[in-house]
């Protein structure tokens, strides 16, 4: 196994963790833990995608950890508002 595979995994665990921690409760969908779980997990695998040349999956991870930034960005700002 290469550190390049670890890279993958470690983005592939992200969200993963992401997902169950969301299942389980541990996030709800408007945590900043969430999203930044979710944005650097799939830039991790968008990264491991355009290595690979996949570009279906390299579309799919861009996306996701775009959305996922931009709710961060979203939840950041809710939270200054009520601070």
């Amino acid at each position: 196994m290469t550190a390049f595979d670890l890279l993958g995994f470690l983005g592939m665990g992200l969200l993963l963790s992401a997902f169950l921690f969301n299942q389980l409760r541990i996030f709800s969908n408007d945590s900043l833990a969430y999203q930044v779980f979710n944005f650097v997990g799939a830039y991790i695998l968008s990264y491991y995608a355009f290595v690979l040349g996949n570009t279906p999956f390299l579309i799919l991870e861009f996306v996701w950890g775009s959305f996922a930034l931009y709710q961060f960005f979203v939840q950041l700002n809710r939270n200054r508002k009520t601070a």
